[in-house]
């Protein structure tokens, strides 16, 4: 079974939603500390001048060092839904499907936000449905597996059955191949192809959240995310691309 690990993240790029697509089990790595100016909490739309950072305001205050991800509070002042909702709308009103998906947006942010973990589970489970992704999901919270880097992920890989571990482009400098092939499981790693598409603007910005395929491209933003990339390793049965 191939298997991928990621931290969840607020409004994901395209590359985090491939690896999922191309993973036969995801597991959100949910228990991790969570750390500053990391995607956890923010990440980048298209705009007119060329991008601007969305970031949800988290309470962060005494509790660096001891502040797994699935205990983040959302800060209290609620201005930040609107704030971001109000530039989603102006950024994608003349995106072609910016209609299409303006309601689920608007719901989502007009609701008051206790933790990040719900709020990132809801956005992210909207995308994957937009984007046809099916693979299953596990927290890794659930799985109470110890460890740090590459102890924690290969203590995650064995508890959920992991046959191959597809990581990252980072793992290269911390995961120990050794101790994969030792336990029998083949890693690999993901090298995303970042696809050009029309964005509502001139010009082409990569590396944006996935909500600037879907509000442009619409039903057809699976296609754009899969195309010119494939499985770094032959696909097992039941691996849907």
């Amino acid at each position: 079974m191939i298997v991928s690990i990621n931290q969840p993240a607020y409004l994901p790029w395209l590359g985090y939603f491939h690896r999922i697509a191309i993973s036969e089990l995801h597991v959100v790595l949910d228990d991790v500390q969570f750390e500053k100016n990391s995607f956890t909490n923010r990440n980048k739309i298209r705009t007119k001048d060329g991008s601007c950072w969305l970031t949800v305001p988290v309470k962060t205050k005494g509790r660096f060092g001891n502040l797994p991800i699935n205990e983040l509070e959302i800060a209290g002042d609620p201005r930040w839904t609107q704030k971001h909702w109000a530039t989603l709308r102006m950024n994608y009103a003349r995106a072609e499907h910016f209609e299409e998906y303006a309601p689920f947006l608007e719901m989502a942010y007009a609701r008051q936000w206790t933790r990040l973990a719900d709020l990132v589970q809801t956005m992210t489970a909207h995308q994957l449905d937009v984007l046809g992704i099916h693979t299953p999901l596990r927290l890794s919270s659930e799985l109470a597996v110890d460890g740090c880097k590459n102890e924690l992920i290969l203590n995650l890989c064995r508890a959920v059955g992991a046959s191959t571990y597809l990581s990252g482009p980072l793992g290269r400098d911390y995961l120990d191949k050794g101790a994969f092939d030792k336990a029998g499981i083949q890693l690999a790693y993901h090298d995303y192809k970042h696809p050009v598409y029309d964005q509502a603007y001139a010009g082409f910005e990569p590396y944006m959240a996935a909500v600037d395929l879907i509000l442009n491209h619409g039903a057809r933003s699976r296609e754009v995310l899969m195309a010119e990339n494939v499985s770094p390793l032959e696909p097992s049965k039941g691996v849907r691309q």
